[in-house]
């Protein structure tokens, strides 16, 4: 489990929106198991906040579905049945195919320059066998992209599914010990480079459903 460490609340915002973000964005990168078991004082503590910010950014992340809080009080990260995996993988199907060809138009060259930078970075991290930086890295790829869609609607669904799937996928990398790139990231590539949509709504929609489909097998 990687220790957080305490957050700095911002001068503007809350603490309980600080909080927030900060344990979305460890749930999102995989940085917490599936099952993983928390409590309110034990988050409060590490992040150096009280217990009402501590409840507050809970009970959001309960709704979004990145926690599950049981009637008796205790919190911890979804473990995935077949039939959710399923579902999310359908969504990513749906969603992203979409995001991309929006964003095909406004794909100009120095973007694609970035993302086959990070791409490089992803496949760093899969030598390193470094799941949650693939994770990570990985996201961060498709997330520059999708931003170019101009769908901010669209891309907040996207991110709700990603952060539901944030543990199971780590712990789906951690199982898989890949040594090779994506070759889906760098067709995705190839079809922004070329202005293929038809091309680029397969590589996507091939992406975003094979990791978590994997875990059906």
């Amino acid at each position: 489990m990687i220790r957080p460490r305490p957050i700095q609340t911002d001068l503007v915002l809350p603490a309980h929106e600080v909080l927030y973000r900060a344990l979305r964005t460890r749930i999102m990168h995989g940085e917490m198991e599936p099952g993983e078991s928390l409590t309110l004082r034990g988050i409060a503590a590490a992040h150096g906040v009280s217990m009402t910010p501590a409840r507050e950014a809970v009970r959001r992340l309960v709704a979004e579905g990145a926690l599950k809080m049981t009637q008796s009080g205790r919190v911890s990260t979804p473990e995935l049945s077949n039939e959710r995996i399923e579902e999310l993988a359908s969504l990513r199907a749906l969603l992203e195919p979409e995001l991309a060809a929006r964003a095909l138009p406004r794909a100009h060259a120095a973007l694609i320059e970035r993302m086959s930078a990070i791409n490089a970075t992803v496949d760093q991290m899969i030598v390193k066998a470094d799941s949650t930086g693939y994770v990570r890295t990985n996201l961060e790829f498709h997330r520059l992209l999708y931003l170019r869609a101009q769908a901010p609607a669209m891309l907040a669904l996207t991110e709700t599914v990603w952060l539901q799937a944030g543990p199971t996928m780590r712990a789906l990398y951690q199982r898989l010990r890949r040594r090779q790139g994506s070759e889906h990231h760098r067709t995705i590539l190839a079809c922004l480079r070329a202005g293929d949509e038809p091309g680029l709504r397969l590589a996507v929609r091939a992406d975003v459903t094979n990791g978590l489909r994997m875990l059906l097998a």
